[in-house]
């Protein structure tokens, strides 16, 4: 009986706990929302607050003052944020699976070209000559895809999961006839879902939020990302509230930090959505039980 309580009564200091955490993770994004539709007076004299003092639109009506812009921009970005995220997914497992095997010969050296290219890099002119004199990645989505397509750290993730995997898997397909592309799709894969979640995951919100690709690469507007577009309205917002034409009186004030705000909320939504239908992959374990005996 005492252990009961025992029991209970951390169970209740616990949830408390994450409680007070879920809190702490979401009062931040609540006063971004706030600050958006908070009158920039407000925000200047009173700073940011949970609850706006004085309901303002202003800062979206000036932020889709150009929608198409807006849903061009949204376009770009999700498609690349697909496409890329489902090729990088791929070629980083096809990369760490092979170096996974222990009976693979050059599995050091591979693992090592992996590990050098987090280490060291070429610079971002000789970058920037291959990318656009070579590869010719410029003025096309794919400039916005390749450069970013495989990374180490992911591949390094994907290799230590599938390290884990016990070997009597890799034997039992052997023994069964299966090649190692019918092991790694049939076998490995189903059973590293977290894992591709996980850094699916990452990969995405790496694209989602990119506009350093989209600066250096991409001149036309109809190719520019969400990030980058929002970006330079943001700017010229700023620019807009350093003139001194425009900043005379209070009637005239341009929504500078509520802008801010505002391209946060617009950028932040879809990727919020996400997070419910990938966060079991977090916290459950597809191995139990996937070897008995």
């Amino acid at each position: 009986m005492n252990t009961r309580r025992s029991l209970q009564a951390g169970e209740v200091i616990l949830y408390a706990f994450m409680t007070i955490v879920s809190l702490l993770c979401i009062i931040p994004f609540i006063i971004i929302l706030s600050s958006s539709m908070t009158r920039e007076t407000d925000i200047l004299m009173h700073g940011y607050n949970i609850f706006p003092k004085n309901f303002d639109f202003n800062a979206y009506r000036f932020l889709f003052q150009r929608m198409d812009v807006v849903l061009t921009g949204y376009k770009v970005t999700s498609l690349v944020t697909v496409i890329g995220t489902v090729a990088s997914l791929i070629i980083s497992a096809m990369i760490a699976y092979p170096i996974s095997l222990r009976r693979l010969k050059y599995r050091r050296f591979i693992s090592g070209y992996v590990l050098l290219t987090l280490l060291f890099n070429g610079g971002m002119v000789p970058w920037y000559i291959i990318n656009v004199k070579y590869l010719h990645l410029h003025n096309n989505l794919w400039a916005l895809i390749l450069p970013s397509l495989v990374n180490g750290f992911n591949i390094f993730l994907m290799r230590n999961y599938f390290s884990s995997i016990p070997e009597e898997m890799h034997e039992s397909a052997k023994i069964d006839g299966a090649s190692e592309v019918r092991t790694l799709l049939s076998i490995i894969v189903p059973l590293s879902v977290p894992v591709f979640a996980s850094v699916g995951l990452f990969i995405g919100l790496a694209y989602w939020n990119d506009w350093w690709l989209g600066l250096m690469l991409i001149d036309k507007t109809d190719l520019q990302p969400l990030q980058l577009m929002l970006r330079t309205i943001v700017s010229n917002v700023d620019y807009l509230a350093n003139s001194s034409v425009l900043s005379t009186g209070s009637d005239q004030m341009v929504p500078r930090e509520s802008v801010k705000m505002a391209a946060t909320i617009v950028t932040i939504g879809p990727i919020i959505f996400l997070y419910p239908f990938l966060q079991k992959y977090f916290v459950k374990g597809l191995m139990m039980g996937a070897v008995k005996g």
